[in-house]
């Protein structure tokens, strides 16, 4: 049975202005293949950051569409289960209110494609969350070279949003000049 396009959305409870709404929103041109080129160099980079960086080269979008552009194309992050730590209280601390303040240590590790497992040492600025040095437990070339690559994208890049969508450089620029500490362990 047939019914006329005003019987029927009567019967749904809408207005007919609503069923033969067409949106005439245009997609700037290369949005969404930029889009799928920054999922694929920054795989753990979720669609807030990716908006960041689109906002960066000049693609005036909101984060809405940049989330439903996302979604189309499966570029879900997935998400890691967090390990579980013991059960120790926790010390509330306070959060620094300039660099060189406070810093952080911490160890890293990853693996090469051969399999290899490597360990590096960080200290960041809590304040910029900028890295400042970093001390190898191994004498492989090629990982210093990818550790480098992490750290300059970290801190060149990166947007962080604790800062503002700055990066760590940026923000240290804003703050107070180019000081930098180097750190020899």
């Amino acid at each position: 049975m047939a019914f006329s396009q005003r019987r029927a959305c009567r019967l749904v409870g809408i207005a007919r202005s609503v069923a033969r709404y067409r949106s005439r929103a245009v997609e700037p041109p290369g949005l969404r293949e930029r889009l799928c080129a920054l999922a694929a160099e920054r795989r753990r980079y979720g669609y807030r950051r990716l908006w960041v960086l689109l906002r960066r080269e000049q693609f005036l979008v909101n984060h809405k569409r940049v989330y439903r552009l996302y979604r189309e194309e499966g570029l879900m992050v997935q998400r890691r289960k967090r390990k579980r730590m013991c059960g120790a209280g926790r010390v509330p601390t306070t959060s620094a209110c300039q660099r060189n303040q406070r810093w952080s240590m911490d160890f890293v590790a990853d693996s090469l494609a051969s399999g290899r497992r490597i360990r590096v040492l960080t200290v960041v600025d809590d304040f910029t969350r900028e890295c400042l040095n970093e001390h190898w437990f191994g004498s492989l070339q090629h990982a210093r070279a990818i550790v480098e690559g992490w750290r300059q994208d970290s801190n060149g890049v990166r947007p962080h949003s604790a800062l503002g969508n700055l990066t760590p450089d940026q923000f240290a620029q804003q703050t107070n000049g180019n000081i930098r500490v180097e750190l020899s362990l």
